[in-house]
């Protein structure tokens, strides 16, 4: 009887309620749902655009895995403004004057934060003009390394010797970048020195011999050999070739070792510094 007697209260209770409240209670109804709608339709529309950026990029040449990330962050935070404003308006609050207000406030904000500001233009900058992509092994102003991630505010570098470095993109964009992975191949210079009684077309001579059956060494253009100086004590060669870009270092390092090994068998020598001291006597 207690349960039967309960459940009539509730239910006079719930029809009061609705005979009260009806108009309010639809009217909020119809705006909550309009809200879920408009939250859901921003999460699908939000994941639609993304999967189409990745989707374009793999179909375009060359882009950077950064370039995907920033551009898919750039569209999530377009779409749920967007998103956020219409909410705004559904439950009555005026969008224009909010706007308004955020206009003036990020006046103020961009003004007393120009320099943040500059590092997302040159973010932006360099993810359009790509002066170098993830894996390149770059040079700017006092920092070099490979890049490791490019972001909206900064870039990230790993150098020769395993260290971090983040660098803002305003820096890396106001200062000329040297990019040693961009081409497909790159110039090596090694000196060698030889003595003055050594013969030089025998030391050119072993010295061409040994790139050219190097198979790290390109034939086109091809190697050579070259008179760079003739110092005081020897007479100074460079030897010039050309290697792919990610063999670059171990044909470099594979020329330099062979180096001592032609000279032994060519019979040449690297000459010692040496100094003549002349004694003067000062009692005669």
């Amino acid at each position: 009887m207690n349960l039967i007697v309960a459940a009539s209260t509730m239910q006079e209770f719930f029809k009061e309620m609705w005979a009260k409240y009806q108009e309010s209670i639809l009217r909020y109804g119809k705006t909550m749902m309009m809200i879920i709608l408009v939250l859901v339709i921003g999460w699908i529309v939000s994941g639609v655009l993304c999967r189409v950026i990745t989707k374009g990029a793999k179909k375009i040449k060359d882009v950077d895995e950064s370039f995907v990330k920033i551009m898919k962050s750039l569209v999530r935070t377009v779409v749920w403004v967007v998103v956020l404003l219409i909410v705004l308006d559904l439950v009555g609050i005026n969008t224009a004057s909010i706007i308004t207000v955020l206009g003036a406030v990020g006046l103020a904000v961009a003004l007393a934060m120009k320099d943040f500001l500059s590092n997302i233009a040159a973010g932006f900058m360099i993810v359009v003009l790509r002066p170098y992509k993830t894996g390149d092994y770059i040079e700017c102003g006092d920092v070099s390394g490979t890049i490791k991630e490019m972001g909206v505010f900064s870039t990230e570098l790993a150098t020769f010797d395993g260290l971090f470095v983040s660098v803002p993109n305003s820096v890396i964009w106001c200062a000329p970048v040297k990019n040693y992975s961009r081409n497909p191949r790159r110039r090596c210079d090694i000196p060698v020195r030889i003595a003055y009684t050594d013969s030089l077309p025998d030391a050119i001579k072993a010295f061409k011999e040994m790139l050219e059956n190097n198979e790290l060494v390109l034939k086109d253009p091809a190697a050579d050999v070259l008179v760079s100086d003739l110092a005081d004590n020897s007479v100074n060669l460079t030897l010039r070739f050309w290697a792919t870009t990610d063999t670059y270092w171990k044909a470099y390092w594979q020329v330099k070792s062979e180096l001592k090994v032609v000279l032994e068998n060519a019979g040449m020598h690297v000459p010692y510094q040496r100094r003549v001291i002349t004694m003067v006597d000062q009692t005669k």
